[in-house]
């Protein structure tokens, strides 16, 4: 007799996933903490853990493992709980998104991002006529090539934003000329690639039909308008009036909510859930700025931090090195050179015009080329859009882990301030670690999840 828990799943279901579940936050915790020793972020080594944990290096065992410890029945429950954590972070990377990081080097961070931008989405234009052939059909079914050239375009111009900000502040660079003219410019390209990946969502959902894409850009308009006009002053006053009497369960609740109904607010309109809950974070208030960080970004970032690990061993279970081909490999090169090409030079170009030396934007053009989890988030959505078939996805999965693996290594390491000098930005009277002069616009950014 089958016996069901609560909610009517069966008991060994529940069993299953809650193994599954721990299995995931050790292997990730393990896998991060190596990953910082060997001075990468943790990103990287929960990636790194989800590919193993998946076909790729524990299915070549015997005994099917990865089908034993994350069974068909219990994949797709993996994948709600993985859902949940994605939306609960996007909306607070919405919200640490600070204008004042990006308002001191507003001129040079938009030449910078929108330069980068422009040419990695070309180039990955240009390259999509070269891989198209090869991966028209996703699931049975043959995907446009203006939809593939156009998420491949997007694919190639993210720049990871919070792993970025993580980077900086371990090579103690964050308050730096490259580190915050980085920060800034990335800040830049996370808001148009959230554009980019809202506009190939629409592209998709539509199949073609411009009456449907038409609509689903007018409810676009009409959903942002809303956000900022009518949801942005009701929240503001509503966390004004509950902060001052101190409802912060209550409150924390309300916006969790409000996160998840404007995700599903944007799938109902044809733009990806992601999108909706960093918009509803954009709109929030940021004052007061330290209760605020204290009672609800410090909460909800500590429950993405349970439920991301889960978001990177759903996507390694997705990478299947051993069913590439020998055609694959030669893709995924191309792929790595042209990621890198368009972020490296179009970053380079700019920061030379403005007068950095070749060791300054030799480095502003690696830290824009970090990718880490911005780009599996933007790999995910195109999963479930049908854009991507297994082997792109595992080359772009790839991609991401590499350029964001040797931005450590070959990063200039900072040059140690004369003996008895002052370090700039640093406090007067006791000393201060110069890895914690932290800008105070930058300060809320640094989380474990990064």
């Amino acid at each position: 007799m089958t016996t069901l828990a609560a909610g009517g799943v069966e008991e060994s279901t529940l069993a299953m996933l809650l193994l599954g579940i721990g299995v995931v936050l050790l292997a990730g915790a393990l896998l991060g903490r190596l990953a910082q020793r060997l001075r990468q972020p943790a990103v990287v080594g929960e990636i790194t853990a989800g590919i193993l944990l998946g076909p790729s290096v524990l299915g070549l065992l015997p005994g099917g493992l990865p089908e034993r410890l994350f069974p068909a029945e219990v994949r797709p429950l993996l994948s709600a709980v993985a859902q949940v954590g994605l939306v609960l972070f996007m909306f607070v990377v919405g919200w640490e998104f600070e204008k004042r990081l990006v308002r001191p080097h507003a001129g040079l961070a938009a030449g910078v991002s929108l330069s980068s931008i422009v040419l990695s989405f070309g180039l990955g234009v240009a390259l999509a006529p070269v891989l198209y052939d090869e991966h028209a059909t996703v699931a049975g079914k043959e995907i446009s090539f203006v939809a593939f050239a156009t998420f491949l375009g997007t694919a190639m111009s993210v720049t990871a934003f919070p792993v970025l900000a993580r980077i900086l502040t371990e090579n103690r660079l964050l308050d730096t000329r490259v580190g915050s003219l980085s920060l800034a410019s990335a800040a830049v390209d996370d808001i148009l690639a959230w554009c980019l990946l809202a506009y190939v969502s629409a592209l998709v959902t539509s199949d073609g039909d411009y009456s449907q894409l038409g609509r689903i850009g007018l409810l676009s308009v009409g959903y942002v308008a809303l956000m900022f006009l009518v949801v942005r002053p009701l929240v503001a006053r509503m966390v004004w009036r509950w902060a001052a009497a101190e409802r912060w369960p209550t409150l924390l609740a309300v916006l969790s909510a409000g996160a998840l109904g404007s995700a599903v607010l944007t799938t109902w309109i044809g733009i990806h859930a992601i999108f909706g809950a960093f918009l509803f974070g954009f709109v929030m208030p940021r004052e007061p700025a330290r209760l605020l960080t204290e009672h609800l970004r410090k909460p909800m970032s500590n429950v993405s931090t349970i439920l991301l690990p889960v978001f990177f061993i759903v996507t390694g279970l997705g990478v299947n090195l051993g069913a590439l081909t020998r055609t694959d490999y030669a893709g995924l090169a191309l792929i790595i050179a042209v990621a890198c090409a368009g972020k490296l030079i179009g970053a380079i170009v700019p920061a030379r015009l403005a007068g950095f030396s070749w060791r300054d934007a030799k480095d502003l053009g690696l830290l824009m080329n970090t990718r880490g989890l911005t780009e599996l988030i933007i790999l995910d959505a195109a999963v479930s859009l049908g854009v991507l078939d297994g082997r792109m996805f595992t080359m772009l999965v790839i991609m991401a882990l590499v350029t964001t693996a040797m931005v450590g290594p070959l990063l200039s390491r900072p040059v140690p301030p004369p003996a008895g000098s002052v370090p700039h930005g640093a406090q007067e009277g006791p000393d201060v670690p110069e890895e914690r002069r932290v800008p105070e616009a930058a300060a809320h950014l640094i989380t474990p999840r990064t």
